[in-house]
Formats: C-alpha cells, sequence, structure tokens
C-alpha cells in the first residue's frame, strides 16, 4: 500500500478531446480512496493550446465541485509534464475523421468491401501505422523521463498500439476499452440478473472478444450453462452478426455487429459499410451543438454550476485501476488489454495482447486465466495477431514489405495486386503522418 502522504502523479495526454478529457478528470477527482492515500496532481497535456485551456477550466471547476486538494495543470509540451509520472493516461490522434475516412473510403475503390477500417480491415493498417507513430515516441519519452510509470491507452487499435508499445520499449502498458460493458448488459440481459451478482470472464482481442465463463459472484455456481439455454431460447435484441458467430462458433461475442465485423472476412454481408453511421453518432452525441459539448460548455465558461450529473466518474476503468495500483489492492477489473502470459486465453500465443479480465495491485495488472477459445474462434484471433505483428515489425522497420504482408492476411484482400496499389495510394496520401516507409 502506498504510505499515507506519498504523492501520485497522473499525466493525462490528450486531454483536450471532449471524449477523454472529462471523464477521465471525473474519474480522478471522484476517487476519494486515492486523495486520502496519497497527494494527488493531474497534468493534463495537449497540443491543441485551445481545447487545453478550456478543459483545464473544466477541471478546476470540477475540483472545486468535489472540494478536494488535487494539484491540476497543463502544458502543451508533454517532456514538461512526464518527469515524476506515476501513469500516464493517452487518447491521442491525428486528423481523426480525415484520416479515417480516407482508411475507410480507398479499399473499396480496389474492390475491398470491409466495414469502417477502425481497428480492422485493409483500412486500419494505415491507422495502426498513425497510431504507432503518436503512441511510441510517447512511451519512449516516458522511458527517460519516468521509466517506471504505467501507461494506460484508449488509443485505437487499442491491441495492436499495446503489442507495439510492449514490443518495442520498456513501458509497462495496458489498454482500456468500454465495449466490455455491452457484453455484461447482454450478459445479464440474458439471465436476468445484475451485473454485480455475476462474474463473467472475457477473453480473446480487442473489440473481437467472447464470453468463456459466467458464475455467481457470491455462490461460484457455474451459469454458463444458464447462459447457453437463454440464448438458444433468446428472441430478443442480439445483432446478427453477432447472433450467427454465437450459433456457429458457440461463444457469446461482443455485441457490436459494427467492430467484430472488421474481422471476419464476411462480416460485410451482415454489417455493410459502418463509417458514416459511426461519424454522425459520435456527432450527434459529442460534436458542435450537442447536449453534451453544450453542457460542458456552460460548465466551462461558468454559465452553469457542475452538478453530479456532470461530475459523475462513469464507467470506465482507468481510476478504479489507478486506485487498485496505488493501494495494492489486488482487485479484479473486468476488462483489459494486456500481454497474454501464462496463456490467459490458453489457445492465442503468449507475446500476443488480449483482452481478459485482471488483477491488480502494486505490481501490474495480471491477466486472469479463462481457458481456450472455440477453435475457430482462436484461429481468427490468431490471424489477427499474426497481423499485429506484421504491422508493429512495419512501423519499427519502416518495411513496405511487411506492410504488404500484413494488407496480404486481411480477410478481405482477395487480390495482390490491388493489395500494392491500395497501399501505395494510401502511403502517398498519408505519408506525412506516417513513419518513414522505404
Amino acid at each position: 500500500m502506498t504510505p499515507l502522504g506519498a504523492s501520485c502523479r497522473v499525466v493525462l495526454i490528450g486531454a483536450g478531446s471532449t471524449s477523454f478529457g472529462p471523464g477521465t478528470v471525473n474519474a480522478l477527482l471522484a476517487a476519494r480512496e486515492l486523495h486520502e492515500a496519497a497527494r494527488l496532481s493531474v497534468v493534463l497535456v495537449d497540443t491543441n493550446e485551445a481545447a487545453l485551456e478550456r478543459m483545464l477550466a473544466y477541471a478546476w471547476a470540477v475540483r472545486e465541485f468535489r472540494g478536494c486538494e488535487v494539484a491540476i495543470e497543463g502544458t502543451t509540451d508533454r517532456t514538461e509534464a512526464l518527469p515524476g509520472a506515476d501513469f500516464v493516461v493517452t487518447a491521442v490522434s491525428v486528423g481523426r475523421f480525415e484520416y479515417w475516412w480516407q482508411d475507410f473510403s480507398i479499399p473499396p475503390a480496389f474492390g475491398f468491401q470491409h466495414v469502417s477500417g477502425e481497428c480492422g480491415g485493409p483500412g486500419a493498417a494505415f491507422h495502426t501505422l498513425r497510431s504507432l507513430n503518436l503512441m511510441v515516441p510517447i512511451a519512449r519519452d516516458m522511458e527517460r523521463l519516468c521509466p517506471g510509470a504505467w501507461l494506460l491507452n484508449f488509443t485505437n487499435p487499442e491491441s495492436r498500439v499495446c503489442l507495439g508499445v510492449t514490443r518495442l520499449t520498456g513501458i509497462r502498458a495496458i489498454g482500456l476499452c468500454h465495449g466490455f460493458h455491452s457484453t455484461y448488459a447482454a450478459v445479464t440481459r440474458l439471465l436476468d440478473r445484475p451485473a454485480e451478482e455475476l462474474e463473467i470472464n472475457i477473453g480473446g482481442i480487442n473489440h473481437f472478444h467472447f464470453v468463456l465463463g459466467v458464475s455467481d459472484r457470491a455462490s461460484g455456481e457455474d451459469l454458463l450453462p444458464a447462459l447457453h439455454r437463454a440464448l438458444a431460447e433468446d428472441t430478443g435484441d442480439l445483432e446478427p452478426l453477432t447472433r450467427y458467430l454465437y450459433d456457429t462458433f458457440g461463444a457469446l461475442p461482443f455485441p457490436s455487429d459494427s467492430h467484430l465485423g472488421e474481422f471476419v472476412h464476411f462480416g460485410y454481408g451482415f454489417v455493410g459499410p459502418h463509417f458514416l453511421p459511426y461519424e454522425r453518432r459520435y456527432q450527434a452525441s459529442h460534436g458542435p451543438g450537442s447536449a453534451r459539448a453544450e453542457k460542458l460548455a456552460a460548465v466551462i465558461e461558468g454559465r452553469a454550476p457542475v452538478t453530479e450529473e456532470v461530475a459523475a466518474p462513469g464507467r470506465e476503468l482507468v481510476g478504479p485501476i489507478i486506485v487498485d495500483a496505488v493501494l495494492d489492492r489486488g482487485a479484479r477489473e473486468e476488462s483489459v488489454n494486456v500481454p497474454n502470459a501464462g496463456a490467459a486465453v490458453a489457445n492465442l500465443p503468449e507475446e500476443a495482447v488480449v483482452e481478459v479480465p485482471v488483477v491488480v495491485d502494486a505490481a501490474g495488472a495480471h491477466p486472469v486465466a479463462v481457458g481456450a477459445l472455440p477453435e475457430g474462434l482462436a484461429a481468427l484471433c490468431r490471424q489477427q495477431i499474426a497481423i499485429q505483428e506484421l504491422l508493429v515489425r512495419a512501423y519499427a522497420e519502416g518495411s513496405r514489405d511487411a506492410l504488404l504482408q500484413a494488407l496480404l492476411l486481411e480477410p478481405v484482400v482477395n487480390d495482390a495486386g490491388r493489395a500494392r496499389q491500395m497501399m501505395e495510394e494510401l502511403l502517398a496520401r498519408q505519408a506525412h503522418v506516417l513513419p518513414d516507409m522505404r
């Protein structure tokens, strides 16, 4: 346990984002156990100075609302923030929707039908390279300035970014994603049980995980047979690809067809193209004029007080994980992306990054053994893991050969010549935000 009065420095990189910044600030400022155990300081970092100033104003307002003595400062230079950091939380991108539109729209122009190009499919290879080009330098700065700090990453593609950071640097990195909440919601609906009564084991890779176990938290009773019975009788709202994967392979997937469809060659037939629906939903919920944006603006500009609704910590795991580590709690957290140490997912490579429950203490985030995936699903995951390995190599070596190999492994890529042409097109369009590719 951290000695009383010790300091804890948390650096948020990409804090100016209205989707990442407020939720993470709220989680840290609501963590009373953390404030009681350590002198907490939070440093907001963003290269967009105007966005940074707005988020600083928001953080100061929430601090006053919470009545906590937390030091909050901001800088546009991460090297000023990192020295002495204990935790670094990242959510970074460059030209998010501009380049994502290219990732999405150019592969179909060469005949490859993919779903969205974010975390899987040929377009996601370029998203991966852009994200590694941002994240690996951050991790290397951490090696110099705060080598013992934890990196808690939200940057997508989550599995690929975490693999790159752990493979290419000595930084302890874990990936966080809120997708597991959808899986929990589906299981609790099917079993008609509140989530706090259940212990659910998921396993797989980010955005492509599966329910491998369910038990009663109090008695330990195995509830997986009851889940299968409920699924056999269910006429509810599972999306079609989710339902098909369960019926075919026998394990309930993360119930989001738009994500699942990125990883299988038959996904497009269930989902179709999905970039525009996502962008429209995002802009409606987070963009200018949205209710969320208006509430934040009113608080930041002093036109409205902070309320419990505005300052609520939300369901992201960044706050609980930091508390678990600082207090050495050995607490179970339900879904984290970590290396597959000890073959937590028994039939995936130990060097892969998997999405599983973990136990968090001062020494780290330790993956919980969840058993084996059905072999067909493990094979689909292993193909994605091979793609991830090649993309990390493509980034590290600036290798077009490794990038092309990764593209040729993509399930929807069915022509070698067009794959190379697509690669050259995207490399040319995005050269100034990609690593130097020889």
